[in-house]
C-alpha cells in the first residue's frame, strides 16, 4: 500500500509538470517569449528541481499523515468507527499535502519570474496553480483507486449512515473541472491578445492548439477514470444479483471506496450476510421440524390449531433402550441412537413422508401432512417394509419395533403463540404407537393395521396379508393386524 500510495505522488506531479509544461508554452505562445524574457533557463532550472523536492516532501509528509490512520490493519483488529472515517479519508489528506506544496509552488514561481520577466510572472503563477490543482485532484482520484483494498476492509463491518468522503457528484465534478482546465488558459489567451499587441497569427494559432489538443487529451483521460470510478462497481453488482438471483448466497463485491457507490456494495455485502443467515435460520428451522413442515408455517403464519386430514402414521421404537443405556457410555448411545435415526429419515424421506417428532428412542413419520401426497397408506407400508429391513442390516447395535396405521386426525398447530408445534393428534396415532410394542415380539419386528392396508394401492397391498384381531391397549375398537408376506 504504501508503494502504490508513493507511485500515486509521483505520477500525479509528473502529469502536473507535463500540463503545466503545455499550458504555459501555450499561454506565453512559445518557448521563444520565455527565451526572449530571459525567464527560460530560470524556469527549465526550478521546475523539475521543485518537482523532485514536492514529491519527496509530499511522500514523506503524506505517509506521516497516513500511517496513523492505517495502524489497525497493521495490528490486523477490527477497526472502529473512527478507524473507518480515518481509513476512508485517506485520499483527501494526501490531497492536502499536494494542495500546500503547489500552493506554495505558485508563490515561489510567480515571485522568481516576477525579477525577471514581470510581464509574465501571473501568467506562470497562474499555469503553476493550474497545475497544483491538477496534482491535487490527481493524487486524490490515484489514491482512492489504490486505497480500494483498505476502503474494503473498513467498510466490512459496518456501513456508515453518511458519507465520510465527497461522493459520486463531486467526483464527476472535479473530474470535469481537471479537464476544462486548459479552456481556463484558453480564454485567458484570448483576453492577452485583445489587450496585447506584437501576438502573430502564427503564435496565437499554436497556442491554441497546443492548449486544445491537452484539453481533449487530459479531459479525455480524466472522463475515462471518472467513468470506470462509477461504471465498473455497478458492473459488478448487477453480475453479483444476478448470482444471488439464481441463488448463489456466497457472493460478495469489494468495496471500492467511500462514496455513495461504495456505501451501495457494502450495504449489498451485508444484505447478502443477512440473506445467509436467514437461509441457514430456514435451513435450521426445516432439518428440526421437516422441510414440508417449514414451508406450511412460512405461508400460514403463527394460526393456531389444525385441520382434518386422511393420513398414514409409522412409529419406529428402539428395543431395550433402557438396557442399551444402562450398559454403554452416554457418547456411544448417542452414536448408536444418530446412526438409528439416519436410516429412518432416510427411507421416510424417500418414500414422500417426514418424521414429525423424535422422542427419546422413537420416531414419529407422517405421510400425507402437511402436503398431500398420492397414496399416504402405501408409501407408508412400504416405508416399513424397507426400514425393517435397513435397520437389520445396518444399525445391528440394536432392534426396534415398527407400527404402521392410517386413518383421519387433526393436523396443525398446537401449543400458544410463543412457542408451538406442527403435529398430528388422533386414533392412527396411538394404534401406530401400540402396533409398535406388539411388533417388537413378532418376527420381522413390523406390524400395521388392515385398515391402513386397505387404504393402499392394490400393487402394496398385494405385499400384505391378514392376521388375527386384538383390542389394542387403551382404544375401543378391535384391530385387526397385518404383516409383510413372507415374514413370520
Amino acid at each position: 500500500m504504501q508503494l502504490l500510495l508513493t507511485t500515486t505522488v509521483v505520477v500525479a506531479n509528473v502529469v502536473g509538470a507535463a500540463v503545466v509544461t503545455a499550458i504555459a508554452t501555450g499561454l506565453t505562445g512559445g518557448l521563444g517569449i520565455l527565451r526572449s524574457a530571459g525567464a527560460l533557463t530560470l524556469n527549465a532550472v526550478a521546475v523539475p528541481s521543485y518537482v523532485a523536492m514536492a514529491v519527496a516532501v509530499g511522500t514523506f509528509w503524506g505517509t506521516r499523515r497516513v500511517r496513523p490512520r492505517l495502524r489497525w490493519v497493521r495490528d490486523e483488529s477490527a477497526p472502529t468507527a473512527d478507524d473507518q472515517r480515518a481509513a476512508l479519508r485517506v485520499p483527501l489528506e494526501l490531497m492536502k499535502v499536494q494542495l500546500v506544496l503547489w500552493g506554495l509552488a505558485t508563490v515561489v514561481f510567480t515571485s522568481l519570474n516576477a525579477t525577471v520577466a514581470p510581464r509574465l510572472a501571473l501568467q506562470v503563477g497562474f499555469t503553476v496553480a493550474l497545475g497544483g490543482a491538477v496534482v491535487s485532484a490527481n493524487v486524490y482520484l490515484l489514491s482512492e483507486f489504490a486505497m480500494r483494498p483498505i476502503a474494503a476492509r473498513a467498510l466490512s463491518t459496518h456501513v456508515p449512515d453518511r458519507l465520510q468522503v465527497p461522493g459520486v457528484t463531486a467526483r464527476a465534478l472535479l473530474a470535469w473541472g481537471l479537464g476544462t482546465l486548459p479552456v481556463i488558459g484558453l480564454m485567458e489567451l484570448a483576453i492577452s491578445s485583445l489587450v496585447q499587441h506584437g501576438v502573430s497569427k502564427t503564435q496565437l494559432a499554436g497556442s491554441i492548439l497546443g492548449l486544445g489538443a491537452t484539453t481533449l487529451v487530459f479531459g479525455l483521460l480524466l472522463a475515462a477514470l471518472a467513468a470506470r470510478a462509477t461504471v465498473d462497481p455497478i458492473k459488478g453488482l448487477r453480475l453479483a444479483l444476478a448470482r444471488v438471483g439464481d441463488g448463489n448466497l456466497e457472493v460478495e463485491v469489494a468495496v471500492y471506496d467511500g462514496t455513495e457507490v461504495g456505501l451501495l456494495q457494502a450495504g449489498f455485502n451485508h444484505a447478502v450476510s443477512g440473506l445467509r443467515e436467514r437461509e441457514r435460520i430456514r435451513d435450521l428451522f426445516g432439518r428440526h421440524v421437516g422441510e414440508d413442515v417449514a414451508r406450511a408455517a412460512l405461508a400460514r403464519g403463527d394460526e393456531l390449531g389444525g385441520e382434518v386430514l386422511d393420513v398414514a402414521v409409522l412409529f419406529v421404537d428402539v428395543i431395550g433402550s433402557t438396557t442399551l443405556a444402562a450398559t454403554r457410555p452416554p457418547e456411544q448411545v448417542v452414536a448408536i441412537l444418530n446412526r438409528f435415526f439416519a436410516v429412518v429419515v432416510e427411507v421416510v424421506a424417500e418414500h414422500g413422508g417426514f418424521v414429525n417428532k423424535f422422542e427419546g428412542d422413537a420416531a414419529l413419520a407422517i405421510f400425507g401432512a402437511p402436503e398431500p401426497i398420492v397414496d399416504a397408506a402405501g408409501s407408508a407400508l412400504a416405508a416399513g417394509r424397507v426400514l425393517a429391513g435397513r435397520l437389520a442390516a445396518d444399525v445391528t447395535d440394536c432392534t426396534a419395533g415398527i407400527g404402521v396405521a392410517a386413518g383421519s386426525v387433526v393436523a396443525g398447530n398446537i401449543g400458544n403463540e410463543r412457542r408451538y408445534e406442527y403435529t398430528v393428534i388422533g386414533d392412527p396415532v396411538n394404534e401406530a404407537a401400540r402396533l409398535t410394542d406388539l411388533a417388537k415380539d413378532v418376527p420381522g419386528r413390523l406390524l400395521a393395521s388392515m385398515r391402513a392396508v386397505a387404504a393402499a394401492e392394490a400393487s402394496e397391498a398385494a405385499r400384505w396379508e391378514a392376521g388375527e384381531e386384538l383390542l389394542l391397549r387403551g382404544r375401543t375398537e378391535p384391530t385387526r393386524l397385518a404383516t409383510p408376506r413372507g415374514s413370520s
